[in-house]
Parts: structure tokens; sequence; C-alpha cells
């Protein structure tokens, strides 16, 4: 697996946040007694322990979680899982995974999203000799779908994204229905809130369970919650959050991570630090 860094700074998780709460920056040091130009220089990614601390109960963030963070404390262990290959891209300023999911009886192959390009994804099906069955999306924003066309060009996959998000020459799913590639077996579950069609995919039949999150959560942080991030807390908890400890999860952006590593570390999830 590749060894990819954190998406998201301390600045980062305090920026999205705050506008998650809703909250103006003269409210914000209201709230939490910090100065406006600590805030400041905090948001600018300069650590202030102190100032930091105060910020996380009125932000919903875990204290020790966020310090971790700020101190680069944290990084998820690497993962390695026969049937499982993450492929990072670069798409203008910033890198985005796709992620390549095989049966190593059958060969049977599902690939999710297709990164910047997905010159990747299918040089691996060739020297694997694998069988593309499906490319199945996470969500339909322009870094996850860039490459489509080589998918189509390349294979004979089926392509779906959710019916809450179509997509020019895709096929449209409703949550909740399950594909399956060989002794692969996949479940549709809502995250959204970053995204209106936000989906991860539940993967079952290799040595452990996987979820292809997007970028319903990231590895110590989540996506923007550009759709309502009321809404991807609660998709993310409800979805994500109740997958055994043990799954591993491939978000859209950053390193592979599990659900019991991001309940332990994740700063937005503070309630299962709380009672860890």
């Amino acid at each position: 697996m590749l060894r990819i860094p954190l998406e998201d700074t301390f600045a980062d998780v305090l920026s999205k946040a705050q506008r998650g709460a809703g909250l103006s920056d003269d409210s914000l040091c209201q709230v939490s007694n910090v100065s406006p130009t600590d805030l400041k220089r905090l948001k600018e990614g300069e650590l202030l322990e102190a100032p930091l601390r105060q910020l996380a109960a009125p932000l919903n963030l875990g204290e020790q979680a966020l310090l971790q963070l700020a101190h680069r404390k944290y990084l998820p262990e690497p993962r390695e899982l026969e049937g499982l290959a993450q492929f990072n891209t670069r798409f203008g300023d910033m890198t985005v995974n796709s992620y390549l999911v095989w049966d190593p009886r059958s060969r049977d192959a599902v690939a999710f999203d297709t990164g910047a390009v997905a010159f990747g994804v299918m040089a691996a099906v060739r020297t694997k000799q694998l069988n593309l069955r499906l490319v199945l999306l996470t969500h339909t924003h322009g870094d996850h779908v860039a490459d489509l066309d080589r998918f189509r060009s390349e294979s004979a996959a089926e392509i779906w994204a959710s019916e809450k998000e179509p997509f020019p020459g895709t096929r449209s799913f409703s949550v909740g229905h399950e594909f399956s590639a060989g002794g692969l077996r996949v479940q549709t579950r809502s995250t959204t809130g970053h995204s209106i069609g936000g989906t991860t995919y539940v993967i079952s039949g290799l040595q452990a369970p996987v979820a292809v999150v997007g970028d319903a959560l990231f590895a110590a942080s989540m996506g923007g919650g550009k759709i309502s991030f009321k809404e991807a807390l609660e998709t993310n908890r409800k979805a994500i959050f109740t997958l055994p400890n043990s799954c591993v999860l491939c978000p859209g952006h950053g390193p592979i991570t599990t659900v019991g590593e991001e309940k332990l570390n994740n700063p937005f999830y503070p309630e299962f630090q709380n009672h860890a």
C-alpha cells in the first residue's frame, strides 16, 4: 500500500468544524474565550495549545484527538490486504484516491472512482489478469470521475452511481442495492452530506471487511459537508461507525484507516473517545 499523508491539518479541521457550526469568527471567539488574534494564528496553522483546547468543546471536537493531530502524532497503521489496491493521483493542487478490489479466486474485480487518471487501475487489471466487472462511484465530484472514459474504452465493466446523483453514461442504483463480483459482495450505504448521493460501499469476501467511503470520512477528518454538515456527521455515524472496528476504510483522500482507529483518533467524533 502507498504511504499517504493525512488529508487535513488541525487548521483544516478547525475551519470545517467552524463552517459546520455556522459560527463567525467573532461568535467563536466569544463562546470559546479565544482572542481574535489567536484564532487567526491557529487557522493559519500555528500551534497554540491552550487556545486550541478552548476551541474543542464549542466546536464539538475531541480535545485529545485534536491535539494529537496538531502535534502530528497520528497516522494510521499501514494496511496490506490481498485483493485491495489503492491508487493516488494528482488532481490540480490536491491528490485523490481510487481503489481496485478483487476476488483472489475468481479474479473478478470492482473499481471504485477514477481519481485524476485511471491508468494505474487498468494497468493493475491487466498485470494481475483480472476481470473488471463493475465501476462504482462514491460520488460524482470532478476529481472522482475525471477518467471514466478510460473505463468505458478499455473494459466492458458496468458503471454505476447513486440515483440521487445521476451522471452521464452511468447506471443508477437506489440505496440498499447490493452488487456482486465473484465471491465479493458489495452493500451500498448512504453517506450524504458532502454530496447529494454520497455512497459508502461495504465489501465482504476478503480477509477483512472493507468500506470504500469516498469523501464521507478521512483519516482524522471528514469531507467538508458541502450539502449538510449535520447530515454528513449523522450518516457517517449510522453507516460507517456501526461497522466492526476491524473494518478497513478506504477514503477519497488521505491514507487508508480503520473504524477502530477513527473512533480513537478522529476529532469530529468525540463521543467514541469519551467512552473509550
